[in-house]
């Protein structure tokens, strides 16, 4: 599986008086979209993107811990030291989702608090993992998708290539008892064919492949 990101920037940002008498600080919008091509010309069916948004509420959302990070992650696990808000609300309206985050106080949630008081504009992007499929010239993402978090907080979201390497070309990720481990994919294949076209016997040519597969 590849990891897939997605760059949204129409938020709203909100601030509320808490009941500490200071202002909680909250971001709002669409955070995903199903059934239409997007900029980085992948599209996402009504079904998968509907059964993961219902798999990430109840798992996440109504267990208090669907975090999000500041920038953009290499990897689809959530870094703790870089949490800057919880994902509190994530709602279908037609093809849209819209979310609602509300920013934490931690030292990255502070970093975004600064950065919404100076007037900053934000985006939030989504990271999942799965598998690409074209499909009448667009990328369509396949029924193997995990949505791994509905948003991250971004800045500059109107130069997405600047954050957001998309499919990340070259790294695959893969299952391993219930944890997604980074694997080398192109390094083995390469191994695999190089062994193939050297003429060794195919006990050689299985001894890479057993590696490989040791290693998932």
């Amino acid at each position: 599986m590849k990891l897939i990101c997605e760059v949204n920037e129409e938020l709203k940002v909100i601030t509320e008086a808490n009941e500490r008498g200071g202002r909680s600080y909250f971001i709002e919008g669409v955070f995903m979209q199903a059934e239409q091509k997007n900029r980085n010309n992948r599209s996402y069916p009504k079904h998968i993107m509907e059964r993961e948004v219902n798999r990430y509420v109840d798992e996440h959302i109504k267990q208090n811990r669907a975090y999000g990070e500041l920038g953009h992650p290499s990897g689809p696990t959530i870094n703790l030291e870089r949490v800057s808000h919880m994902i509190k609300e994530l709602r279908e309206d037609g093809n849209n989702y819209i979310g609602r985050a509300k920013i934490m106080d931690t030292p990255y949630g502070n970093i975004v608090k600064n950065l919404m008081d100076e007037g900053a504009r934000l985006g939030v992007s989504t990271r999942g993992m799965g598998s690409l499929k074209e499909r009448n010239g667009c990328m369509e993402v396949q029924d193997d998708f995990h949505l791994a978090t509905a948003a991250d907080i971004v800045a500059d979201p109107s130069a997405p290539d600047a954050f957001v390497h998309g499919v990340m070309e070259g790294k695959e990720w893969v299952w391993d008892n219930g944890i997604l481990k980074e694997v080398d994919i192109a390094g083995y294949k390469n191994r695999i064919n190089e062994a193939a076209r050297s003429r060794r016997t195919e006990s050689e040519v299985l001894d890479v492949f057993r590696s490989f597969i040791s290693k998932l």
